[in-house]
């Protein structure tokens, strides 16, 4: 009871700045620290009473959240959030794998239609109140017991390099230690107001858009992903982004590069800044040193950073005085670094627990393997060179691997051979090989049936025809039938540019 630190904070900031606003909805209703603390406290309560195995938080960025996520951890219970654009049979596995037994959601009737897609019962369903905000507690049967280790506090899932998510166990001092060293790395103040932009499900903007504020005694505004222009997992409205920084004097944020491109493109176009703003980190995918410096010219305080799951959330990210164009910061005040002899980044420090349903994962000799390239240069900067797999990040922080996205494609039957490309990209676009008589549209009706199958953030938006059938002759199949995506990119990347660019 009371062992996160963030908690601790919380009923100190009660007693020492009870008036203060710890949340605000961004429509003038404020939660006090003394308010926080008294919801975090009864809603501990309730919880406790049912004694679930794991709860699940399917909702959308409002204090509520907050309320949630702390009261499960104050009563010791594991757990999990749910990230709003998974699919329902994403949403089947989370809630397979981690023995989930309550969902708390403020969105009952997808929640519903979602469970009957997934032939999941509900036992009993509640009504509740969290800071101000009617949610419901979606009651499921009893889980298998056991399925979250001993001493783990939050099962994170990642996007998905496959169908099923893997979730990241974490324990309460993991976290813990990643939010105290992103205080110091932030310079963070108790008079900021940090704007809670990402899905909340998403780690980063748990720990360092909740967590590191409330350690501070400064304000989280969560007016909904709808209220900073967020649709979907990948739709961003520049205006309404711009317009939410500057209404709500907002001092810090976290940005994915997407959304560092649309804030850069409607500070272009309006003229407008937001003057309030001190720190914006960025991370989540590589960025471009072209975007940094767009940002630079236009007064925008934009800090590049890197981290994983299994790390945390961060590892390094630039901090004010201690900046370095094109590389991603120096390491946390907890985190080692070592390399090994390919140059794979070997992490140290606040590190992850395994992967859940996975014994053996932890990280036996306190190294987990990144699986990234990179170096630290003289004055202690990390820089990230490379990826060793395939798995590439789109623009909006979402992992895909190529070959699960080509798998759905490919056992449509007018599609015969299929590349995806979405490195750092806001959509991903694919190369394909269409069977012999089929013509365009019915492509586009085989690559919208794949889709289907898939999470928006894996879909293919945008695809053109191959000029041939990718093969050993012309340099773009190997011998065991694996596409050459190098040199795929080599001959198509200008078209796909043309793409991207329209």
């Amino acid at each position: 009871m009371m062992a996160l630190k963030v908690l601790q904070s919380v009923r100190h900031f009660a007693q020492t700045e009870p008036h203060k606003a710890a949340l605000s909805d961004g429509a003038g209703n404020d939660t006090g620290y003394a308010a926080l603390h008294a919801e975090i406290e009864r809603a501990a309560g309730i919880l406790q009473q049912g004694s679930p195995a794991a709860v699940g938080l399917l909702m959308d960025n409002t204090p509520a959240w907050v309320v949630a996520d702390l009261a499960v951890l104050h009563a010791s219970i594991p757990c999990v959030p749910l990230p709003l654009f998974f699919s329902p049979r994403q949403i089947a596995h989370l809630i397979a794998s981690a023995g989930i037994e309550l969902i708390i959601t403020d969105q009952p009737e997808s929640l519903r239609y979602m469970l009957a897609a997934i032939a999941v019962a509900v036992e009993d369903e509640q009504q509740a109140e969290l800071a101000g905000r009617s949610v419901s507690l979606f009651r499921l049967p009893p889980a298998k017991a056991g399925l979250i280790p001993e001493g783990v506090a939050k099962v994170t899932f990642t996007s998905g390099t496959t169908g099923d998510p893997k979730g990241v166990c974490l324990s309460l001092q993991s976290m813990e230690t990643v939010a105290a060293s992103l205080q110091q790395a932030c310079a963070a103040e108790a008079a900021d107001r940090h704007l809670c932009a990402l899905p909340l499900a998403t780690l980063l903007e748990n720990i360092g858009g909740v967590y590191v504020p409330l350690l501070t005694g400064s304000t989280c505004v969560l007016p909904g992903l709808a209220g900073v222009g967020l649709k979907g997992s990948s739709g961003l409205d520049p205006a309404v982004f711009l317009g939410a920084l500057i209404k709500h004097e907002i001092a810090t944020i976290i940005l994915i590069p997407q959304m560092l491109l649309a804030l850069v493109a409607a500070v272009h176009a309006s003229g407008k800044r937001p003057v309030k703003l001190r720190y914006a980190a960025v991370g989540g995918a590589p960025v471009s040193l072209q975007q940094l410096q767009q940002a630079e010219a236009l007064g925008l305080p934009v800090f590049e950073g890197y981290g994983l799951s299994e790390a945390g959330s961060v590892v390094a990210v630039n901090s004010p005085g201690a900046v370095q164009a094109g590389a991603v910061g120096k390491p946390l005040p907890h985190v080692r670094l070592k390399f090994a002899d390919d140059g794979e980044i070997m992490v140290g420090g606040a590190l992850f627990s395994g992967y859940l349903g996975q014994p053996g994962t932890a990280p036996q000799d306190g190294w987990y393997a990144s699986g990234d390239i990179g170096h630290l240069d003289d004055d202690g900067f990390l820089h990230i060179t490379g990826r060793k797999k395939h798995i590439f990040i789109t623009a909006f922080g979402r992992n895909v691997s190529p070959e699960w996205v080509e798998s759905e494609l490919t056992i449509q039957p007018g599609i015969a051979q299929a590349v995806v490309f979405g490195e750092s990209r806001p959509f991903n676009v694919a190369v394909l090989t269409p069977r012999d008589g089929v013509d365009k549209n019915r492509v586009q009706q085989c690559v919208d049936a794949a889709n289907a199958q898939l999470p928006d953030y894996a879909r293919i938006s945008r695809w053109l025809l191959a000029d041939a059938p990718f093969s050993v002759a012309n340099g773009l199949f190997t011998g065991t039938g694996r596409p050459r995506r190098e040199a795929i990119l080599k001959v198509y990347g200008e078209r796909m540019n043309s793409i991207y660019g329209e």
